[in-house]
Order: C-alpha cells, then structure tokens, then sequence
C-alpha cells in the first residue's frame, strides 16, 4: 500500500491495519516529496517525519521510501519481482492523477488490486480545516479568551464544539481492533508517560521509543480534551479524546493507554496499574510549570520513581501547526479544492462491508 501519509492520522493507521489483514506481511510505499510537490503541493512533515510515523506503526513489516505518486509499470514490475509483492492496496475513495486518470489502473489491469474501506470522519484535508480554524480563533484576544476559560469550563467545550467539529463516530470494535489486547505480565517492568499527543507526529514516535526501551509494559495515558484546553490554551486540542487514543494505540511501542487519565498521578493509580517508572519528555506544551499550579508528578518524584527522558526531537503539535499557518494561502486553496471533492464522495458513496 503506497501513500503520502502526509499529517498522518487514525484514518491512514486503520487503512494500514485493514491492509495488512488482507496478507502475512504489508509493505508501504512512502511518496517522495518532490512527487508530492509536484502533484499536490508542498508536504507539511519532511520525508523523515513521515518515515518515522509510518514506521512506527504496529501493523508495518516494510517501507519503501521515495515511492513514485503514480504506480508506473516499471515500478510495479519491480514491487512484483524484487519486494514480492502479491497485491496493491487501496481505500474505496477514488485516486486519480492530475490528468484524471485512475492511478491504479495497472494494478488492476493485471488482477493484483485489491480495496479496503475508507475510514469515514477524517481526512489530512479535515485536520488542515481544523489549523485554519484554530488560527482564526487566534486573531481574537487571548486575554479575553482566558478570562472566558477561567469564568467557566463549558464555554471552551462549547467553543472547541463549533470550531474544531469532528465528523468521526468512535466504536467499542474500533478501539479493540487497535488494541493489543494483553496486559502485562506478573513481573513486567510498566513504564508510565502521560500527555496530550495530539496531532500525533514524529516527536511522539520518538519519545514513545525511548519510554518502552526502560521497560518491559508501556503505558500511556492520555489527558482529556478539557484538561488539554486548560493546559495549551482554549485552541487545543486539535483531535478529540478518542481521535489521540487511536493514533497512540496504533503505535508499535504502546501496550495500553488510559483514555482520559488525569493531570496529576495519584499514589492509588500507581498501584492500580503496578507502575514502576514514570518519564516524561523534556519538550513539553503545557502551559503547568509556569502558572503556579501543583507539580502533577509529586507523588512519583517522592516515591523516587520519576525520570526526566530527553526527547529525540524538538517537534511540538505547534510547530506543525505553524507550518500550515506559514503557508495558510496554499493550504486554504488546496482544502477548498479537496474539501469540495471529499463532500462529493460521502454525497455519492454506498455502504460497503469490511472494517
């Protein structure tokens, strides 16, 4: 299955899950950047960043970097003869090149084409949508948008409803088809990081690396939508609660998340889940350390538990918002064009099974 994987969401994770159900091993090709310039516009993540999230997926065996965007049969000979590969992945949306033709077509010409469904609710174009929004938010005043936060806590419900509406439907069978469904083991070693992780990007890849390789278990827990708001501001966050869940449980170095876990670790959640260690990266978002509030992990540094762990990068959910917001002009022209062709296929699409 080849793809840009570009602001790479739950939606590519599952497309990458259901296409690796359909075979023993999945190879994906990764887009180049510059095809991708070529024939959408500039990427927001580098080749580097893409390579990390994709590869950091539970269900990826292999990645093929600088894919071409069109399947050549040059190239699909040599996915045949050097990768063996036995057949092509694609999603029911339609893929078609700038000269309008089905960019599949070859693979289906010789019968090495087979289709999953569409994860319906969100697409990169939506996400875009989302940090367009946000940035309009942000043209009003901040001071006055606190002062509303701090007044009461369902207006900034209430505001992340109307402006950062998503279309996704979370399921029991979703949330268990991402899950490993095992706990740790009797002596295992559970390694706790708590955060937001929204907008799931190649820093929390990383960090989530270094936190398993400290133990056996790792486990991640995941802040509430209205503890994220408090903490970065009413903008944020960008996903929803069970948006984050997916995206993190996706991820080949998480065991279990909590879904809603609170800001500060109690002596009883360590216990509950048998936490042996709690880390916490050095690039942080949250707003906690500067405004007075009480150290949510006190508990873990009196039990002599908690450790400080370098993040391996400096990307933060801000920092790729800031690209969008850089090239707003681009973006906004692209996400019309996209959002137009996106409403004309849920408007013409039929039910199809599988999952």
């Amino acid at each position: 299955m080849d793809g840009c994987f570009d602001l790479m969401h739950y939606g590519h994770a599952n497309a990458l899950r259901q296409a690796k159900a359909l075979g023993d091993e999945l190879v994906v090709g990764l887009v180049s950047d510059e095809e991708i310039v070529t024939n959408k516009g500039p990427p927001v993540l580098s080749m580097e960043e893409r390579l990390a999230l994709v590869s950091g997926l539970k269900w990826v065996d292999e990645v093929i970097a600088d894919a071409p965007y069109a399947i050549t049969e040059e190239f699909m000979n040599r996915l045949f003869n050097e990768h063996k590969i036995d057949y092509i992945i694609h999603g029911d949306d339609p893929c078609l090149l700038p000269d309008g033709s089905d960019a599949y077509a070859l693979a289906k010409k010789v019968g090495r084409y087979k289709q999953i469904k569409r994860t319906e609710g969100v697409s990169s174009t939506d996400i875009v949508g989302r940090i367009l929004a946000s940035m309009e938010d942000n043209k009003d005043n901040q001071v006055q948008l606190d002062e509303e936060l701090n007044e009461t806590k369902k207006s900034a419900e209430t505001f992340l409803k109307s402006k950062h509406a998503s279309n996704f439907l979370p399921t029991s069978r979703r949330i268990v088809q991402f899950s490993n469904a095992k706990g740790p083991g009797p002596n295992a070693r559970v390694v706790y990081i708590d955060g937001a992780f929204d907008l799931f990007h190649a820093g929390h890849v990383e960090i989530l690396k270094s936190a398993r390789q400290l133990g056996d278990f790792l486990l991640v827990g995941l802040h509430t939508d209205q503890i994220v708001s408090e903490q970065r501001g009413i903008h944020f966050p960008l996903m929803h609660l069970h948006e984050r869940s997916l995206s993190v449980l996706a991820c080949r170095y998480v065991d279990e998340v909590i879904i809603g876990a609170p800001l500060e670790i109690t002596k009883d959640m360590i216990t509950t889940f048998n936490i042996s260690l709690v880390v916490h990266g050095t690039v942080c978002e949250s707003k906690s350390s500067f405004n007075g509030q009480p150290d949510p992990y006190s508990v873990p540094k009196s039990m002599g538990i908690f450790k400080m762990l370098e993040s391996p990068k400096k990307i933060t959910t801000t920092s790729v918002a800031q690209r969008i917001k850089a090239n707003h002009e681009i973006y906004e022209k692209r996400n019309a064009k996209k959002e137009a062709s996106e409403k004309k296929f849920y408007e013409e699409r039929k039910y199809i099974s599988g999952d």
